[in-house]
């Protein structure tokens, strides 16, 4: 666990999912990023384990770039009810290192899902992962189901493939309640059970 300021950044960003009143958006961001700093100063690791299950994701940072070619994190913004986006982890029995992946948007009774492989590299609490199969329901009734950008062959090379050409999550925060992350693109996001 992340030993995080008395000001109580943990206390910000478990309200920020749970709570009625929830705080406004640049203080869950100014609390994600003093969370993320804590955890690369104590050097926080996080065994794979601790991903395991659904997430809903409830708010989420965009990017933006600075003058002199910087990307700095945009502002946050809590997802609507009606929007469920959902990230989903597995085990894979070979190795507790590699998972599945699972991400999913479901507007009524539409939903969209996308899933692959992922390997979780523990000392950096880092999660690279490649979308590989796709399915496309409404109602319950899969209107699609097959091969996204490559699909089995991508799954193929998938462990020879380095971090830096794969997308990827840097986990700084994970409880029992809340997962938080760093994408690759630069934004922030919290998920909750």
């Amino acid at each position: 666990m992340v030993d995080l300021s008395p000001r109580s950044d943990l206390r910000i960003i478990t309200a920020a999912v749970s709570s009625a009143e929830r705080p406004v958006a640049q203080t869950v961001v100014d609390a994600l990023l003093q969370a993320e700093k804590a955890a690369k100063q104590q050097r926080v690791v996080y065994p794979p384990e601790a991903l395991i299950g659904q997430w809903q994701l409830r708010f989420a940072t965009g990017v933006r770039k600075v003058k002199r070619g910087g990307i700095a994190v945009g502002k946050g913004f809590y997802l609507p009810p009606f929007v469920q986006a959902k990230i989903g982890f597995e085990r894979v029995a070979a190795d507790p290192n590699y998972l599945t992946i699972s991400n999913q948007l479901q507007l009524g009774g539409l939903r969209f899902q996308i899933f692959g492989p992922a390997k979780y590299l523990n000392k950096k609490n880092l999660l690279a992962f490649d979308f590989t199969q796709m399915d496309l329901s409404v109602f319950g009734r899969s209107l699609y189901r097959g091969n996204f950008r490559g699909g089995q062959t991508e799954v193929a090379t998938f462990e020879q493939k380095p971090i830096a050409k794969l997308p990827f999550f840097g986990f700084f925060l994970i409880t029992e309640e809340l997962i938080a992350a760093r994408g690759r693109g630069g934004g922030l996001a919290i998920w909750s059970r």
